[in-house]
This record gives C-alpha cells, sequence and structure tokens, in this order.
C-alpha cells in the first residue's frame, strides 16, 4: 500500500512538471529582426498608426510582416501583408 504523503507528493510534483512542459517559452515567439518577412505567431496582432497608436487592421496567426523599423516602447514598424497591404506598427516579440 503506498503511503498517502508519498501519494500527493507524487500527485503534485506530476502537476509542477506537467505545467513547466505546457508553458509557453521564449522559443515560441521571438522579436523581429529588421530586414525579415516575418510570421506572426500570435492569434491576432494588431496594426497601429503609431507605437500604441489608433488601430488599422490585424494580422493573425500565419500571416507576415516585413519588418523595416525603427523599433520605439515595444513597438516595431513595418510593412503588414494580407488584407491590410499598408505600413504600419505591431507590438514586437510576436513573431515564429
Amino acid at each position: 500500500m503506498v503511503n498517502p504523503v508519498a501519494r500527493r507528493i507524487g500527485a503534485a510534483v506530476t502537476a509542477v512538471v506537467a505545467t513547466v512542459a505546457l508553458t509557453p517559452t521564449a522559443a515560441s515567439a521571438a522579436y523581429g529582426t529588421i530586414g525579415e518577412r516575418e510570421t506572426v505567431c500570435a492569434g491576432d496582432l494588431f496594426v497601429r498608426t503609431e507605437p500604441n497608436g489608433a488601430w488599422m487592421g490585424t494580422l493573425y496567426r500565419g500571416q507576415t510582416f516585413l519588418v523595416e523599423g525603427p523599433r520605439s516602447g515595444g513597438y516595431i514598424y513595418g510593412f503588414a501583408y494580407g488584407q491590410i497591404n499598408r505600413r504600419g506598427w505591431v507590438q514586437d516579440g510576436w513573431f515564429c
């Protein structure tokens, strides 16, 4: 028969391991590289007129963004392909 304390410890260790294994890592999303056409990893990524400015469209997972730079306050400037097809700012760090 298994000791009840050992059973609880085993369950806790299993829960911690599962949580760590399912937690997204930096490898699942990356910052854009200037000059590269990057693929969006986020479910959706707002394209704005300026950093934290007015919304002008949304890129969805798998769509692409040509990173032109510069960076400003966590945002990066470039060209949003797809139905947007214009230049704007997106939050940096959501590319594959």
